[in-house]
C-alpha cells in the first residue's frame, strides 16, 4: 500500500484506502479471498499499533463462508456405530452421537455422571462453562453397562495413556483428543463413508436427525447447550422435515410419466 501511494498508509484518507481495497478485487491480477482478507487483517493491526479506528478509514467486515455442515443418514451411523473393533469405540461414537457431545465433553464423562435410573447423562462445563443435561438411550446405556464392566474405569469413563498436565503438575488419564478423532475416522474408513466424517459431525448428525424425528427447535438448542438460537437455526436448512419432506421433481416426473413396470 506504501509502495502503491508512495507514501505511509496511515496518510492515507478513507477514499484512497477504499480505493486500494477495491483495487485488489476487481482489477489488480484478481487476488485470492484469502490475500484479500489478511490485507484488511493487517490494516486493522496498522490501526490498532497506530490508535486509528478501523471504522475512521472504512475497512469493511470480512464474513466467513457460509458452510452447511456434513451430515450422516440413518444408515451411514448404523455403519459407524458398528463399524469398530473394539466396544470401548463403539460407546465413544454411540455417546457422541446419541448424546450430541463435543470432542472434548466426551473425554470429560466421568462415572458419576451417568444416571441410569433417570435415563441423562450430565454434561458438566460444557462450552461456555454451561451445564445441561441430555437424554441417554435404552440402548446405549445397555452398551456401556456392558462396557463398563469389561473395561473396569474408575473416574473417567473413556480411560487413555496417563499424560502430564504441565500447567498444574499432575496428570490427565483421559482419553487424549487425538485417540477420539482417531476413532472417529477409522470407523469411517472401515465403513466405507467417503465422506469428510470428524468427530463434530456427529453433533451435526445428532441434531439433524432430531428435528427430522419431530424435536421442536428450542428444546434442540438446550440440548446442544448453544447460547444463541441463531447457532442451532442452521439446522433447519439440513433437516428433510416439516409439514412435507423436500422432495426432486424427479421423483413426481418418473411417478407420472415413466412407463409401467408392472
Amino acid at each position: 500500500m506504501a509502495l502503491h501511494f508512495d507514501c505511509l498508509p496511515t496518510e492515507l484518507e478513507e477514499d484512497q484506502v477504499i480505493d486500494y481495497l477495491h483495487l485488489l478485487q476487481q482489477e489488480h491480477n484478481t487476488p485470492s479471498d484469502s490475500y484479500f482478507k489478511h490485507t484488511v487483517y493487517g490494516l486493522r493491526m496498522l490501526c490498532k499499533v497506530e490508535g486509528i479506528k478501523t471504522h475512521d478509514v472504512g475497512l469493511p467486515s470480512i464474513k466467513g463462508p457460509n458452510k452447511l455442515p456434513v451430515v450422516l443418514s440413518k444408515q451411514e451411523m448404523w455403519l459407524l456405530i458398528n463399524a469398530p473393533d473394539l466396544l470401548k469405540h463403539k460407546i465413544l461414537i454411540g455417546l457422541l452421537y446419541g448424546c450430541g457431545l463435543r470432542c472434548l465433553e466426551s473425554r470429560s464423562v466421568r462415572l458419576q455422571d451417568l444416571d441410569f435410573d433417570r435415563k441423562v447423562l450430565h454434561v458438566v462445563q460444557g462450552k461456555g462453562k454451561k451445564d445441561r443435561y441430555v437424554p441417554l438411550s435404552d440402548h446405549l446405556i445397555r452398551g456401556l453397562r456392558q462396557y463398563i464392566e469389561a473395561e473396569g474405569p474408575e473416574e473417567w469413563l473413556f480411560n487413555g495413556q496417563p499424560l502430564e498436565n504441565r500447567k498444574g503438575g499432575d496428570f490427565d488419564s483421559r482419553y487424549s483428543q487425538k485417540g477420539v478423532q482417531w476413532a472417529v475416522k477409522s470407523a469411517a474408513k472401515k465403513a466405507g463413508i467417503i465422506k469428510n466424517v470428524n468427530v463434530h459431525t456427529l453433533r451435526h448428525t445428532y441434531a439433524t436427525h432430531l428435528l427430522e424425528d419431530g424435536m421442536d427447535i428450542m428444546t434442540l438448542k438446550e440440548m446442544l447447550g448453544h447460547e444463541s438460537i441463531e447457532t442451532t437455526l442452521v439446522y433447519l436448512h439440513i433437516a428433510q422435515s416439516g409439514r412435507r419432506k423436500p422432495f426432486s421433481p424427479l421423483d413426481t416426473l418418473f411417478a407420472t410419466c415413466a412407463p409401467s413396470t408392472k
